[in-house]
């Protein structure tokens, strides 16, 4: 990855001064936008990264999971070699897309490691020395890290997380994942689409976690059916090392695997250690997430903000992005809105699954009354001519409202096919909207008339 993060140019303090009105620590989507935000009401802005553009983001999380999971969905399977060079280069090209963006708006990039020295100064550790920076404002947006488990070493062996995997140059033949979770369920189905026999552990009983039961139901039936290994409510023992690279651990139940890497997705932890907080006074929680206020995100120091992973869920690349815009709009007493209490959100396994409103099990412990409207993929004409059979649709609607309280979908194009109910649930749009409404043929959208009017139908016969 060294020779993807080199290949982007950075800008450096001039010989201006280092006075700024604000300076952002992270240049992922919550410390990018906020970067933005301000140099667009004319604030001088800085922001600080110890990656080039695009932080964790970029080179770690969202961009190039996803960059493997399209190449290992192109026509004629691409080698695994082949993937991981289509996903380097997907990564440069945004590194360099986001560090345009910052150019153009004036704003300032600095590469290295950012300690507060006070509420109004950091030192930032650059290869050529350590520069002081001050600012008026700060937004702290450094996101997460795995936590890394003894038990699971890399010394050891190919034992990777899921940030140094995107470092492996063969594809494993044999992969064990541990971890059900978002991560480890993505890179489970990545890698078995690449041709890796898949085992999948975790101590849970279920995969993922708030997600609907019945599409967790379909995933769990997606991941037998190709072949994926499932040992759930399994605790797996620690790693252990035969030979060259050979490795084995426990199952539990007297059951073990064997095999060539071992991939672990066992949650992240937040990347505060280094900036010093707690000589300033910023509050955090046990696990090193920074404690904000909700509405303007601002820290227990009122001129730091803190956006994105690393203040907790919802954790993702586009309410992160959101968070920065607000947080430096509310700094600046900009008018804006507080953040959505409903956003979608999208797993990217194969197939897809996203998210939107309220799950069945929210509605029942709140005695909603509700009924369900489903389409199923292999009802579509554009289902049968694409041959993605298993998957579905499914509209929550309230029973007396008749307004749309969720919207939950498995299969292709899933986190696309979202935001058709993310738009009428913010249109207050009845049911029947869907059914009013022309959709192409043959497309997956369809599968929104179709699942409404399976309610409607429910609410007629009531």
């Amino acid at each position: 990855m060294e020779n993807v993060e080199s290949g982007v140019p950075e800008a450096r303090p001039t010989n201006q001064s280092n006075q700024f009105d604000l300076a952002v620590i992270g240049s992922g989507p919550g410390g990018m936008r906020a970067a933005v935000q301000a140099a667009k009401i004319g604030k001088r802005v800085a922001i600080i990264d110890k990656n080039a553009a695009g932080g964790g983001c970029v080179f770690f999380g969202t961009v190039p999971s996803k960059s493997l999971r399209e190449a290992a969905l192109l026509p004629g399977k691409a080698k695994f070699s082949e993937a991981v060079e289509r996903m380097c280069s997907v990564i440069e090209a945004e590194s360099k897309v986001v560090a345009h963006q910052l150019e153009r708006n004036g704003v300032i990039f600095v590469r290295g490691t950012a300690t507060f020295a006070s509420a109004s100064e950091v030192q930032v550790s650059t290869h050529k020395g350590k520069v002081s920076l001050t600012a008026d404002h700060f937004v702290i947006a450094t996101g997460t890290s795995p936590i890394q488990r003894p038990e699971f070493s890399a010394e050891l062996g190919p034992v990777f997380d899921s940030d140094t995997i995107l470092a492996l140059k063969t594809m494993p033949k044999r992969l064990l994942v541990v971890g059900a979770g978002v991560i480890g369920c993505e890179y489970a189905s990545i890698f078995s689409e690449l041709g890796s026999h898949v085992t999948l552990i975790d101590r849970r009983v279920e995969l993922l976690r708030n997600v609907d039961f019945e599409i967790v139901k379909a995933l769990q039936d997606h991941f037998t059916e190709r072949g994926i290994e499932l040992h759930l409510g399994a605790n797996p023992g620690p790693v252990q090392k035969h030979g060259a690279a050979h490795l084995e651990l426990t199952l539990g139940g007297g059951k073990s695997w064997s095999g060539d890497a071992v991939l672990v997705c066992l949650g992240r932890q937040a990347n505060t250690h280094s900036l010093g907080l707690g000589a300033i006074g910023v509050e955090m929680d046990a696990r090193g997430l920074i404690k904000v206020d909700p509405e303007t995100y601002r820290t227990s120091l009122a001129n730091i903000c803190a956006v994105g992973d690393v203040i907790g869920p919802p954790a993702l690349a586009a309410s992160s992005a959101e968070q920065g815009r607000i947080a430096v709009s509310r700094l600046y007493d900009i008018p804006t809105e507080n953040f959505p209490s409903a956003f979608p959100s999208g797993i990217y396994t194969i197939p897809e699954i996203s998210s939107y409103g309220q799950l069945e099990s929210e509605l029942r412990e709140k005695h909603v009354p509700y009924v369900v409207g489903r389409a199923f993929y292999r009802e579509l004409a554009r289902g049968l001519i694409t041959g993605e059979k298993n998957g579905f649709i499914k509209l929550i609607v309230h029973r007396e409202t008749r307004m749309i309280l969720g919207v939950h979908v498995f299969g292709m194009g899933a986190s696309e096919l979202i935001h058709i109910g993310q738009l009428a649930h913010a249109l207050h749009a009845p049911v029947e909207f869907l059914v009013q409404n022309v959709f192409n043929y043959p497309t997956f959208a369809e599968a929104y008339k179709v699942a409404a009017l399976n309610a409607l139908n429910q609410l007629r016969n009531q």
